[in-house]
């Protein structure tokens, strides 16, 4: 069962299984996770074989961990485990041959948005 609460300590909760799924392109699902003002979060699954759509340029920091199979991002291979920190103004094109389950995190440094 899933719990979603938001409590006056400023605490959410839900299962990410359970946050509606928006299909990027064909293969590749993102869950926006709950965030804050400081921060966004999101799950994205890449099908085996594909490729974010276009290069992904961070206006913010971002930061992903590899939850499951392979993610190939800059001629690397990071497969679970793999915690990866990209700065400001940095970009990527992430794809996976295996497919891969990754969650991250947008640091915004209190904007809002």
């Amino acid at each position: 069962m899933s719990e979603n609460t938001d409590t006056p300590m400023g605490k959410t909760v839900v299962h990410v299984d359970d946050v509606a799924p928006q299909e990027v392109v064909p293969g590749i699902v993102r869950r926006t996770l709950p965030g804050t003002p400081y921060a966004r979060g999101w799950l994205i699954d890449f099908a085996a074989g594909m490729e974010w759509p276009e290069v992904d340029v961070h206006a913010a920091e971002e930061r992903y961990f590899v939850l499951s199979g392979e993610v190939i991002d800059g001629g690397e291979r990071h497969g679970p485990g793999a915690y990866v920190v990209f700065a400001p103004g940095s970009r990527h094109r992430p794809r996976s041959e295996t497919g891969a389950r990754m969650l991250g995190i947008t640091v915004l440094s209190g904007r809002h948005g």
